[in-house]
């Protein structure tokens, strides 16, 4: 078995959530299908102590925050309170907020966010947009083409922010379009794409090529247990060698998604499956996809 603690590499969760359920409408109010299927288990709250306890077992170092879709009326209240959790723990080490950038005055909002916390690294709001009801998010599949949004979008490199883009495969031709209109501005591409179904990876392939062409897109090695509610080792090496071999190990990152992998995984098993797959790669490699990437891309303080 892989030791999760050999000193030789440094591990960055470059992705998780912790949340108070009453902050989050859809956690505490009904229950409707989502994107990774039934979600009962995490319908409660899931604070900072709780994840710096698993994380620390499992030698991670440093983590990045991403947003929990509070209601985007109360994304300076998301803030606020990720910095009265780091004031108390320490963690997390930074922060992507949410703003509505379908509004005018989205950019008031984040120029506010960003004197509010320096733990701040960029923003979320997800575009996914799928066939099937219950995998959606956005209202539409090309909402990144909306001139306020892209308006939005424009102010990133001002305030020295990235973006985290989730889309789904069919979505990457004007993802790829959208990225290459802002290139000063880092994009990351969360949850490698989000590959619904292993035994089709065309659309997923082609749409990877295309932004793996542009310079300013980084690559999430995460979320792989979303379609498939398991963690699946066939599949995650799959999407790391294919990810490897577009992108590069310094434009890749792993993070572990919790606790919503938590559904059907603990943390431990989760990260000894990765570490699995990418010891059949060098030394350089595993250093850069578990540490060295996320720390670069989201200007991590040293451990």
């Amino acid at each position: 078995m892989t030791d999760m603690t050999a000193p030789d590499v440094e591990i960055v969760d470059a992705h998780h959530h912790i949340w108070r359920r009453a902050d989050l409408p859809w956690l505490s109010g009904e229950m409707i299908p989502r994107i990774f299927g039934p979600y009962e288990p995490i319908r409660r709250d899931y604070p900072i102590g709780e994840y710096v306890a698993e994380a620390t077992a499992c030698g991670i170092r440093s983590s990045v925050y991403v947003q929990t879709n509070w209601p985007l009326d109360r994304s300076e209240d998301e803030v606020r309170w990720l910095n009265d959790v780091h004031a108390e723990a320490g963690w997390p080490t930074a922060v992507i907020a949410s703003a509505d950038l379908f509004s005018p005055g989205a950019a008031d909002v984040m120029r506010r966010q960003a004197a509010l916390s320096p733990l701040i690294r960029g923003v979320r709001l997800q575009l996914h947009w799928h066939d099937r009801p219950e995998f959606r998010f956005a209202s539409g599949p090309s909402r990144m083409n909306d001139p306020v949004f892209r308006d939005n979008i424009a102010v990133l490199a001002e305030l020295g922010w990235l973006f985290e883009l989730q889309v789904f495969p069919e979505q990457m031709v004007d993802a790829a379009d959208f990225v290459a209109a802002f290139p000063s501005t880092i994009f990351v591409l969360v949850h490698a794409g989000m590959l619904v179904d292993a035994s089709d990876t065309a659309a997923w392939k082609r749409g990877l090529r295309l932004l793996a062409d542009q310079a300013n897109v980084v690559v999430k090695l995460t979320g792989q247990g979303t379609f498939v509610h398991r963690v699946d080792e066939p599949l995650i090496d799959l999407v790391t060698s294919q990810c490897l071999a577009l992108f590069g190990s310094r434009r890749c990152m792993w993070g572990s998604n919790f606790p919503i992998e938590k559904l059907w995984t603990d943390l431990p098993t989760l990260l000894t499956t990765w570490r699995r797959v990418l010891d059949r790669h060098p030394l350089e490699i595993r250093q850069d996809v578990l540490g060295r990437t996320a720390r670069r891309v989201y200007s991590l303080p040293a451990a």
